[in-house]
């Protein structure tokens, strides 16, 4: 699949070295959850693994846990999925992303989007690129809230739809919450994120080493 040319966003990305012959191109989806204060990290990891080509999809209010700066790949917004479509020959961003992307990561998915995906509720750039998304690349998504979040029966449910789509949870673990609360809601570690990541790598073939 060849990458998509439009223009890059506010936030460019950083030439990375030498570019590997085979390409593989995940897609991080970030949404309003205090976790997406780890999203410099999981970015800084992922970008480890040879040949991995990141591209970020925000949601609004998930920008107000990190610094855009710190970023070094292309991010997109909701303001990018209007600035970009112009008239009918124009590419539609969404579509755009899920073609690009061979795997989708939504690290982390709070409540409010988990249960807009399992309802097909499509209102931002994010959930237009997941509801558009192609069933036979993995989508993986990490859960977090707070743990009074995560007990209500509500979520089990949700989460339960997502997985009968084909998506692939990464669990949240038990800790002590930036709230001050203790248990169950926090978006698994990075590593583990990571490691989900390789998994897949390493089922199709790929190095996952440098």
């Amino acid at each position: 699949m060849e990458p998509f040319s439009l223009p890059e966003p506010g936030v460019p990305a950083e030439n990375s070295s030498p570019v590997p012959q085979k390409k593989y191109r995940v897609l991080v989806g970030v949404t309003g959850s205090v976790a997406a204060l780890k999203l410099p990290l999981l970015i800084a990891e992922l970008l480890k693994i040879p040949g991995l080509e990141v591209k970020v999809v925000t949601t609004e209010r998930a920008k107000h846990f990190y610094n855009a700066q710190e970023i070094p790949v292309t991010l997109y917004g909701d303001e990018d999925e209007w600035q970009l479509w112009k008239g009918r020959s124009d590419p539609v961003l969404h579509i755009e992303l899920r073609r690009w992307a061979d795997l989708m990561l939504v690290a982390p998915l709070d409540a409010n989007t988990l249960a807009k995906l399992a309802n097909g509720i499509c209102d931002n750039l994010l959930t237009c690129v997941i509801r558009a998304w192609d069933l036979s690349k993995p989508l993986l998504f990490c859960p977090a809230m707070n743990t009074a979040m995560w007990e209500h029966p509500i979520t089990a449910q949700q989460v339960g739809q997502l997985k009968g789509f084909g998506y692939t949870e990464i669990p949240c673990v038990v800790k002590k919450l930036v709230c001050g609360d203790e248990g169950r809601g926090a978006m698994a570690e990075v590593w583990t994120i990571v490691e989900s990541v390789k998994r897949i790598l390493e089922e199709q073939g790929l190095p996952t080493q440098s």
